[in-house]
């Protein structure tokens, strides 16, 4: 390596680092920031004792919070007392600390509580919604979003916490475990994020512990740890395994492992979350033998992307997208390039399923919050990433990825550094390539206006006309022109409303088919995407027939109409006919069959036909109105499908044996082909 060249690589690095880093000087609200909490915890009493000192270095004017289930018993501030926060009983603790020159905050709080209890009844949905710290002896889950220890608002920390258990109870925050001891006195653990960090969530339980070890590519080891409840300890070496494995994986790929260790911890309730350092998942999910492959993964990448490189949730969350890209999709790109393009289908098809004004733009998302959400914020988003990767180059797209993080570590980063940094590492403007996919909603529509072939001196001359709906996108657009010989793919640059190229050709072309392998993020064409159950779960203006008209079967059916639509369903007498909006209808199979005959409908595909004891399939109307129809033989059947039925929105059809899916599958995507005159 030369002099020369490494004088123009340090330049390059430095100005990298310049650009990505000038937005973020004053990230920290309130100087530098550490925590160093005791809490004790009691889990069958759900009584919770805390202490934090906050050290607060060149601080500014400051708020502390902390959430309204608890009662503050001291609070003082370099000696002073600061009172209790709040007026009454209920509210949220807060004290407005204005700015002074003090070079050095020491604020020390004494907080105690009751938790509540914790529901294990609730569903993955419900999970998600509720951020209450919840307690009992089958499990503690402390989410930081509940306000459980006094913070600086605005400000990322370093910290240490100290947890105090009953014997037979074990737990654990973010961050290396630096002592633990187990006496008959109890449990106790200390563990240190000595990285600025966005908060602390804290869980604990009956865990039995595994451990084993990675030792990382810059050769520190990794301590790996399962903390799994009894009946699923099992499994603990299985996990461990595949944690070395995402390892080995992710390392090479983006750079070293940020932490010291990752632990896999069971939760009693449907929880999927990742934190720094671990992934905190319900106990029935981590029974399910294709988790390790899929979600385990994705958990794992999260501690660089959104753990170890913070989103800037004021301009959008590109972390989930980011993340499903490198794991969700990636592992389907390892497997096959059909099943890679089945998931970019998956993608673009749940989209299909959304109305106009269902969705937002990119640079909104925050974070999932309902189906329509998860399509945008987790999909379109992979799939921006997806396009990104086919304009520059896996080459440069994969530098663009390390740069990313060798720059951006435990920093708050937003789309516009990553443009920034993909900018610089390519050396392309790609603003207007952020921009309409970032900014704007929708998709872009694309269609072929005219096709027409002329006999040349070579062989054939091709005219070939797209247009694309309004609002205008810079898009390069695959086409697949097929000829008695083969098929040979164009990629055309169409920037205009509609545009004509000219190529030439060897054979003579006999049609053409847009963007066959779905490289694009586009409304896809009517009849080109198969009907899914999606489409009547996250419409809004989904009508439901429920055919059982009273008794427990109508409720039955009443609240699984609920569950796939997560919302009160619109119900309308079966009388009413066909309606000119997506329709869920709900009955048993005599009824079903009836309903389907005196609406002129087709009768049940033979794939559902006498088999399982339930079924639900889609069938798209001649006017395009899709129907999902759910057909059960008897009562218990049909009550059956409340729990599982609302996972399968991807699907087209679906055969249950009681609980459990025994067969499923979309229908074929059409291709939109056009002849060539």
């Amino acid at each position: 390596m030369t002099r020369s060249f490494l004088i123009m690589r340090v330049i390059f690095i430095f100005i990298i680092c310049f650009v990505v880093n000038s937005a973020s000087a004053a990230t920290n609200k309130g100087g530098e920031v550490d925590y160093d909490i005791s809490v004790r915890i009691d889990p069958i009493t759900r009584s919770v004792e805390g202490r934090s000192v906050i050290t607060v270095t060149k601080p500014k004017a400051l708020m502390l919070v902390l959430g309204s289930h608890f009662v503050v018993t001291q609070a003082v501030i370099n000696g002073k007392e600061l009172g209790t926060g709040r007026s009454h009983t209920g509210q949220e603790h807060i004290w407005h600390i204005p700015y002074d020159l003090s070079p050095l905050h020491r604020i020390e709080i004494h907080w105690q509580g009751v938790l509540s209890q914790l529901d294990l009844s609730l569903n993955h949905q419900q999970t998600l919604g509720r951020v209450e710290p919840v307690s009992s002896k089958n499990g503690t889950f402390l989410p930081n979003a509940s306000g459980w220890f006094p913070r600086i608002a605005g400000a990322l920390a370093r910290y240490r916490v100290t947890l105090k258990l009953p014997l037979g109870q074990r737990g654990l925050v973010a961050g290396r475990l630096v002592e633990e001891s187990e006496s008959e006195q109890g449990y106790r653990a200390s563990f240190e994020f000595p990285h600025p960090s966005e908060g602390i969530d804290l869980m604990a339980g009956p865990y039995e512990v595994e451990t084993d070890t990675f030792r990382s590519g810059n050769g520190k080891t990794i301590q790996l740890r399962t903390y799994f409840h009894p009946q699923i300890k099992h499994l603990a070496h299985d996990y461990l395994d595949a944690v070395k494995g995402y390892l080995k994986l992710y390392e090479p790929w983006i750079g070293h492992y940020p932490f010291t260790e990752f632990s896999v911890v069971s939760s009693p309730t449907p929880t999927g979350f990742g934190m720094p350092t671990l992934t905190y998942l319900g106990i029935n999910v981590l029974r399910l033998p294709f988790i390790r492959g899929t979600s385990l993964g994705h958990e794992v990448l999260h501690n660089w992307w959104g753990n170890g490189v913070y989103p800037d949730y004021t301009q959008g969350n590109w972390s989930e997208g980011l993340t499903t890209f490198m794991a969700d999709y990636a592992y389907k790109e390892r497997a096959s390039s059909e099943a890679a393009r089945d998931m970019r289908l998956d993608w673009l098809r749940d989209f299909a399923a959304l109305l106009p004004g269902q969705d937002e733009p990119l640079s909104t998302f925050t974070s999932r919050t309902h189906g329509a959400s998860k399509i945008v914020g987790y999909n379109k988003a992979a799939l921006f990433f997806f396009m990104l990767r086919n304009r520059l180059g896996k080459p440069v797209f994969h530098r663009a990825i390390q740069t990313l993080w060798s720059t951006r570590r435990f920093k708050i980063t937003s789309w516009q550094h990553i443009q920034s940094i993909f900018e610089i590492v390519s050396g392309q403007d790609l603003k207007e390539f952020f921009s309409q996919w970032l900014d704007r909603s929708g998709a872009p529509s694309i269609k072929i206006v005219a096709a027409k072939q002329t006999k040349s001196d070579t062989g054939y001359q091709m005219s070939l006309t797209l247009a694309q709906s309004a609002p205008i996108y810079q898009l390069s657009v695959p086409i697949a022109i097929r000829s008695a010989k083969g098929e040979e793919t164009q990629v055309l640059d169409l920037v205009q409303d509609q545009q004509t190229f000219t190529f030439d050709m060897q054979n003579k072309p006999l049609e053409v088919v847009v963007d066959p392998d779905l490289h694009l993020f586009r409304q896809l064409a009517p009849g080109e995407a198969p009907p899914i159950l999606r489409e009547v779960m996250v419409n809004q203006s989904t009508a439901t027939i429920l055919l059982p008209e009273e008794g427990m079967l109508f409720n039955i059916a009443e609240t699984l109409a609920t569950r796939l639509q997560y919302r009160k369903p619109k119900i309308v007498p079966a009388t009413h006919g066909l309606l000119a909006v997506p329709t869920l209808v709900i009955g048993l199979q005599k009824q079903v069959d009836n309903w389907l005959a005196t609406n002129s409908l087709s009768t049940r595909p033979e794939i559902v036909t006498d088999t399982g004891s339930a079924q639900a399939w889609t069938l798209s109307r001649p006017d395009g109105i899709t129907v999902a129809i759910v057909s059960a033989q008897d009562i218990a059947s049909l009550e059956a499908l409340i729990r599982p039925l609302p996972h399968y929105g991807r699907e087209s059809y679906i055969v249950f044996e009681g609980p459990r899916a025994i067969k499923k599958g979309a229908w074929a995507m059409q291709e939109q082909v056009v002849a060539v005159e």
